[in-house]
């Protein structure tokens, strides 16, 4: 599937939809892999990633955040990696793992068993239709215009004998197949197998969170063809930069 994808904005769509502060500063419009973007953690997780734990929720219970928008890199970067040379070379070639994978490959499987999960909000995806024989980008969104929160993993590193805050925060998307999917079967270069992210259900963003890794392969499905539209990014004042789509 494509590499590329569209961030939110206004900012207040975080708080609206995921009940998170937006990031302190905007994000490129259109995300490609190993730039800064953001992930969304569970609140307890914020010791693991170095970040401040939320302070109470925005509302009249004043009820403890539950969520925790963290600023990290798109393109997971292992613990294992040696060193930060490394990460970059890695970080492109491993910003999707698909789900049925996850907990067995090299890379992912550590994040995986040990519920290193997260959101990854997003307002659009990117996918190329080859149906008239050309690659014609297309933009992926809810029906309803909402944003679409996406599973993902993310990961915390630094090497041996690293400087002190030479620290790399990264995160992938979960895809599913979609060999069979009603809309994004149509996408992608002819003969390849047919993928999608792994969209949740707005009610299912805390249970996909903290749920256990025996639990978790549970989420991964696919993501109702009626609720999604696509739309060919036609207009020049529309499209994505050169070089920007997958």
């Amino acid at each position: 599937m494509a590499t590329h994808y569209e961030t939110l904005h206004p900012a207040d769509r975080y708080q609206e939809a995921f009940a998170v502060e937006p990031p302190p500063t905007p994000l490129e419009r259109y995300l490609r892999p190993r730039k800064p973007g953001a992930c969304i953690v569970p609140a307890t997780s914020a010791a693991a990633l170095g970040a401040t734990p939320p302070g109470p929720a925005d509302d009249a219970s004043s009820a403890p955040a539950t969520r925790l928008l963290v600023p990290a890199q798109w393109g997971l970067v292992p613990h294992w990696v040696k060193s930060a040379s490394d990460a970059k070379l890695r970080a492109p070639k491993l910003t999707h793992a698909k789900a049925d994978l996850a907990s067995t490959g090299t890379a992912f499987r550590d994040a995986w068993l040990n519920g290193q999960r997260c959101i990854v909000p997003m307002a659009a995806f990117f996918e190329d239709d080859w149906r008239t024989g050309k690659a014609v980008p297309t933009r992926i969104a809810r029906v309803d215009g909402k944003p679409l929160g996406v599973a993902g993993l993310w990961a915390r590193w630094q090497g041996a004998g690293a400087e002190p805050g030479e620290v790399i925060i990264s995160y992938c998307l979960l895809t599913v197949n979609a060999n069979n999917h009603a809309l994004l079967r149509r996408y992608g270069p002819p003969g390849s197998e047919k993928s999608m992210p792994a969209i949740l259900n707005e009610g299912a963003y805390d249970a996909w969170l903290t749920a256990r890794p025996d639990k978790a392969k549970e989420f991964m499905r696919q993501y109702a063809a009626e609720k999604l539209t696509a739309n060919p990014v036609e207009n020049k004042a529309d499209k994505v930069p050169k070089g920007w789509l997958g």
